[in-house]
């Protein structure tokens, strides 16, 4: 069996426990394709659980979910790819971790053909962090051309993607962001910009349709002031939304705690956005691979991180 390089772990800790590694390079089974990885996202959740192993479990193992790359090989009753494909999407989360590696072998319906205007940079930076997005607002809201968004912490890495979307989708698109960050937010198309630093958004926007949370904090207690009844909270910060869920189903609103799953339709979406030029991701910096450590230290001002292999 051939090897190949891999970022892995065998101990929990800081950056300085991912080491460079040899392994044998996985083979495609029933219904599985082997991917040569050209770039892979850099997420939060990656520093989480090398810190905590919570949703891998044990060390030793390989992180990372976004997978950009050409199709190697295919198992027994592939159809939809062949070799030499370029695809794009995300391991089944969060058990499907692995990407930090030259090769990876997952489930073909994972994957969708990448959008030709869009290099493997770019579309290792949209699965995870887009189908976030994605799941939240079209999947879970249902928003259209009627729906008022408003979203926090609109320029990072999943903000910046909702914004996006949401506008794509026909919705009036409120973020709240850093001084620094209000034009970047603005020329993606958001209808307002409000720079949280200075402003109490809840003196100045009500009747919000949808809440779209990555801060956590005191920000659930505060979407509630501006959501109307049988408005929608959604967070990825399970922690702060049980704080308020009392509170939100007392008003009529909805509580909705968000963990993105690998999901085809999503990624299906996300491509046809992107090939129309409705989504392009901003890439805040990138690294080889050997320096995985310090792409997951890096804070990306805007945008997001993505190692690259080719």
């Amino acid at each position: 069996m051939s090897g190949m390089r891999a970022i892995s772990q065998h101990e929990l800790g800081g950056p300085e426990v991912l080491q460079l590694v040899e392994i044998d390079r996985p083979t495609p089974g029933i219904g599985q394709i082997l991917v040569r990885v050209q770039a892979a996202g850099v997420n939060p959740v990656d520093a989480m659980n090398r810190r905590s192993g919570v949703l891998v479990g044990a060390a030793p193992f390989v992180l990372g979910w976004d997978v950009s790359g050409t199709v190697e090989a295919v198992g027994t009753g592939v159809t939809l790819y062949q070799p030499g494909d370029d695809v794009f999407g995300l391991l089944p989360f969060p058990q499907g971790h692995g990407a930090y590696a030259e090769y990876v072998v997952a489930p073909t319906r994972v994957f969708v053909r990448k959008p030709v205007n869009l290099n493997h940079i770019q579309a290792a930076a949209l699965p995870l962090a887009g189908l976030t997005a994605w799941q939240a607002l079209v999947d879970t809201a249902g928003i259209g051309e009627s729906s008022r968004v408003l979203i926090t912490a609109a320029a990072g890495g999943v903000g910046h993607l909702a914004v996006q979307i949401a506008k794509a989708y026909g919705a009036y698109v409120i973020g709240l962001v850093a001084p620094d960050k209000v034009e970047i937010v603005a020329g993606l198309g958001a209808d307002e910009v409000i720079d949280y630093t200075t402003t109490d958004f809840t003196a100045f926007i009500s009747d919000v349709d949808v809440v779209f949370d990555l801060i956590g904090h005191d920000y659930p207690a505060k979407a509630l002031q501006v959501l109307k009844p049988g408005g929608l909270l959604v967070s990825t910060q399970p922690q702060s939304l049980t704080a308020v869920t009392a509170d939100a189903v007392a008003r009529g609103i909805r509580p909705a705690e968000l963990l993105v799953e690998a999901d085809r339709l999503g990624m299906t979406a996300l491509a046809e956005l992107a090939g129309r030029g409705a989504l392009v991701p901003t890439i805040g910096a990138t690294f080889p691979l050997e320096q995985a450590g310090q792409a997951q230290s890096h804070r990306a001002a805007t945008g997001k991180v993505v190692l690259t292999l080719a």
